[in-house]
């Protein structure tokens, strides 16, 4: 079974699809749980463009190698992978093709579709994966962790390592405490943050956000003008939001953009961009994630105690429920939701 978009801005339907041999370069997974990141809420709105319609989706996960194709080298069946839609190691191989069947104009009779999936679409019990979108790791590293890893913890991460180059010290404001937000605290906690606050207009996040660390604050009225941060963080997209935001920004800040806009953003005194060594706007490119090297530093964390993710995940559904558990993230009411073949 795989979740399948059939056409934008419209809900996902669960199909049977025939899931043929990994060709040259592709791994063949059975899906042990996946994530659902807000990116693809934009591709079931059709405000990001995937492939054509109709299309398999899901970019982080965790299973268990099954099978390999030819010319693979950096994972082997019985291997437990991370999935995940940055590059790693290993083939770029073609775009996994499915068939399906639907029943036909005569009685008795089909008709069989082909569809094309992305490099990896784990919203399923199995899925063909290409090599460089899997990566090894231990097989008592936990699934949660593993999904985690695919996407959120290690977009989260990398923003905050690779790109805000955040410094033992520093002060953080993220906005949106959803899935991604609840990581972003961790990894600003994790390297040192001196303050770290989370606006989010669900006060039901408050006290998770306060177990991790983070001051809440409900709404974007208070102005951080006179008390302003070295890094900001949105998740959000929401235009007005990053405007707000950006008021907070301390000279030489690091204002870093993860939710994706749909329209303009408007710079409120852009002449204070000028203000001490210049402060920046960036668009998050994944935490320049590497997986190949940055997986094992981060299981490595993990299993030393530094790296914990307790509370990120609020919620889990079965892939029978895939519009369900949409639904709740679009809510604003959880953290990550992941999905349970």
């Amino acid at each position: 079974m795989k979740a399948v978009l059939l056409n934008s801005d419209s809900s996902l339907s669960i199909e049977n699809l025939n899931i043929p041999d990994p060709s040259y370069g592709q791994v063949l997974v059975r899906v042990l749980s996946a994530g659902i990141c807000g990116a693809q809420l934009q591709e079931i709105d059709g405000t990001k463009q995937t492939g054509p319609r109709p299309h398999p989706l899901g970019h982080e996960g965790v299973g268990i190698v099954e099978s390999v194709g030819i010319g693979v080298t950096t994972v082997k069946p019985t291997d437990k992978v991370i999935l995940h839609w940055r590059k790693g190691s290993g083939i770029e191989s073609d775009f996994p093709k499915y068939t399906y069947a639907t029943p036909g104009p005569a009685q008795g009779s089909s008709l069989i579709y082909t569809i094309s999936a992305g490099k990896v679409a784990c919203w399923a019990e199995k899925c063909l994966v290409s090599e460089n979108r899997c990566t090894v790791v231990p097989h008592d590293t936990p699934d949660e962790l593993c999904c985690l890893l695919g996407c959120s913890l290690s977009t989260a991460l990398g923003t905050i390592e690779h790109e805000a180059k955040l410094l033992m010290g520093e002060s953080v404001l993220i906005i949106g405490c959803g899935g991604l937000g609840l990581n972003l605290i961790l990894a600003a906690r994790m390297r040192g943050a001196s303050r770290i606050v989370g606006v989010d207009k669900e006060r039901s996040k408050m006290e998770t956000v306060n177990s991790m660390g983070a001051v809440f604050v409900e709404s974007l009225i208070p102005s951080f003008a006179g008390n302003p941060f070295d890094v900001v963080i949105d998740t959000t997209g929401n235009e007005d939001a990053i405007e707000w935001a950006l008021r907070s920004l301390a000279p030489s800040g690091r204002f870093i953009m993860v939710g994706q806009p749909n329209g303009y953003i408007r710079i409120p005194n852009a002449r204070s961009m000028f203000d001490g060594q210049g402060k920046t706007i960036m668009a998050t490119q994944g935490g320049r994630f590497n997986p190949s090297e940055d997986v094992p530093r981060y299981v490595a964390a993990w299993r030393s105690g530094h790296l914990k993710v307790d509370g990120i995940v609020t919620h889990r559904f079965a892939l029978t429920e895939i519009n369900e558990a949409v639904a709740m993230v679009r809510s604003g009411q959880a953290g990550r939701i992941l999905l349970v073949p």
